[in-house]
């Protein structure tokens, strides 16, 4: 048994990287936007039977978006990649620490109405993490299963006046949470990319209002 999760875990390892190396990304630049990377973590969760990602619940206290569902991340430093942000603020919000080994690839670069371009680095974590969320940036942190994204009603997308572009939401019922953009963009774009294969492009779907800011 435990050599059949192994192998299948080793699949998906190399499924996902192989569909990021064939994935010709799209980058935004924008001198008026902030450079920012998340993590998009992939792990072997003892409690669940199938691959899960990682995703936080920001604590209240912080200045931006407070109490949002968001993935580990933040802004880039002085002289940092997407690829070191992602590992160093996986460490900062989660007490993991990483190495380069375990990114798999990025995704398309996502720019907010808050004023951050977002790039996600799909990284692998593997089984056996502790994670020891920072209580200063994190008020808990879940893994979900990645066939939750799966479901038939992702993704969820709706009209609103303020904006001609659709808004993209995935709903996850173990959170009781409709999660919005950026972060479901993102991981819808994971689904269609890191899983599938697809070329699907997510940068187009807008954020609901109360994320532009």
């Amino acid at each position: 048994m435990v050599t059949h999760l192994a192998n299948e875990a080793s699949g998906l390892r190399s499924r996902i990287l192989a569909n990021l190396s064939g994935f010709e990304r799209r980058t935004h630049r924008d001198a008026d936007l902030t450079p920012a990377a998340v993590a998009v973590m992939i792990v072997l969760d003892a409690l669940h039977p199938d691959p899960c990602f990682v995703i936080t619940r920001r604590t209240s206290k912080l200045r931006q978006h407070p109490g949002q569902w968001a993935l580990p991340g933040g802004r880039l430093d002085e002289g940092e990649d997407p690829n070191s942000a992602a590992l160093r603020e996986t460490h900062e919000e989660l007490g993991v620490r990483l190495g380069p080994n375990a990114i798999l690839g990025l995704l398309d670069d996502y720019p907010t109405r808050s004023g951050y371009i977002i790039t996600p680095v799909v990284v692998w974590g593997g089984s056996g993490l502790k994670m020891k969320p920072n209580p200063d940036e994190v008020a808990a942190v879940y893994s979900v299963p990645l066939a939750d994204l799966e479901r038939p009603e992702v993704p969820r997308l709706r009209t609103i006046e303020e904006s001609d572009r659709p808004v993209i939401s995935v709903p996850i019922p173990m959170l009781e949470a409709n999660i919005h953009a950026p972060t479901a963009a993102i991981l819808y774009q994971l689904r269609e990319v890191a899983l599938h294969g697809r070329a699907t492009r997510v940068d187009h779907f807008e954020q609901p209002v109360f994320a532009w800011r």
